[in-house]
């Protein structure tokens, strides 16, 4: 049985669950991986229309990995892992602009171009937001500008007007006086791949279970694990004892109608434009421990 490999995905409770010898309490036999190469914001820039569910068709390296729950819900049905449904979770999300910039409120982004990453979590997220104000021809997604650390390097230089930005990037951006537009907060699920054993699983969420517990009681003494990710021309900068706890791992069930309501969601947006939201039903899609 080969090791479980976990990956931290921008939040803060892989990085306390190390720290606290969780893992290893629970008689977890893993290895410990970074997602990205934190060196560089340029890093993150994999293309146009290259977001999370490209790298769930192109396969994670951890045995459980996070996105979006739009991607997912949608991969899962594809077949490309299966959709954790005990748990889910929940990340601040906002779109920002330059502190001197003209845009003020929702209605003042139309037409303009905000950065989001292609068929990730801004991107679903922007259009459940921005759809109550404007309607959806002058939504004006730009996805060309790269993943997260990428759309956040290139607001703060200013070659970008507006972008979407979550979890420690928002705080980031907030610290440095940025404008938050409109907060589109957004859930988050996890996609077990591989053949991990299902005791294996059980034991990696009960470690961020007890994570959950610290962070949420003193979150001050680990936000400076969120330099981990960021690029280190920011380091010097980033004054974390300022920032929040980012995301929320909520330990109810991602149901079957939540399941079913986001991919009519997707479908009638068009946002997979062949139509393919993937042929495996809710049961076929998930996985589940609750009766393990």
């Amino acid at each position: 049985m080969s090791r479980f490999v976990i990956q931290p995905h921008f939040r803060l409770h892989e990085w306390v669950a190390e720290e606290k010898g969780y893992f290893a309490a629970e008689g977890l036999d893993y290895e410990f991986r970074e997602t990205f190469d934190s060196k560089q914001a340029s890093n993150h820039q994999q293309g146009d229309k290259v977001g999370a569910y490209q790298t769930f068709e192109k396969g994670r390296e951890g045995n459980v990995s996070c996105a979006c729950h739009w991607t997912v819900n949608i991969a899962a049905s594809a077949g490309h892992g299966q959709l954790f449904a005990d748990a889910y979770s929940v990340s601040p999300c906002a779109i920002f602009v330059a502190p001197e910039s003209d845009i003020r409120q929702p209605s003042d982004l139309a037409n303009v171009p905000i950065s989001v990453g292609y068929q990730s979590g801004s991107h679903y997220s922007t259009i459940q937001a921005l759809e109550a104000y404007l309607p959806r021809e002058q939504i004006n997604l730009s996805f060309a500008d790269g993943m997260l650390f990428s759309r956040l390097e290139l607001l703060i230089d200013r070659k970008i007007q507006a972008a979407s930005l979550f979890s420690g990037p928002y705080y980031f951006l907030e610290q440095l006086g940025f404008r938050k537009i409109i907060d589109t907060t957004f859930m988050m699920a996890s996609m077990v791949t591989g053949e991990p054993d299902a005791e294996d699983v059980k034991k990696y969420f009960a470690a961020l279970r007890r994570a959950q517990a610290d962070i949420d009681l003193r979150p001050e003494l680990y936000t400076h694990y969120y330099k981990n990710e960021f690029p280190l021309r920011f380091h010097e900068a980033m004054d974390t004892g300022r920032w929040g706890p980012g995301e929320r791992i909520v330990f109810e069930p991602y149901s079957q109608a939540m399941f079913e309501k986001s991919q009519a969601w997707i479908g009638e947006r068009e946002i997979f434009p062949d139509g393919n939201l993937g042929t495996r039903d809710y049961e076929r899609s998930i996985l589940s421990l609750t009766a393990a």
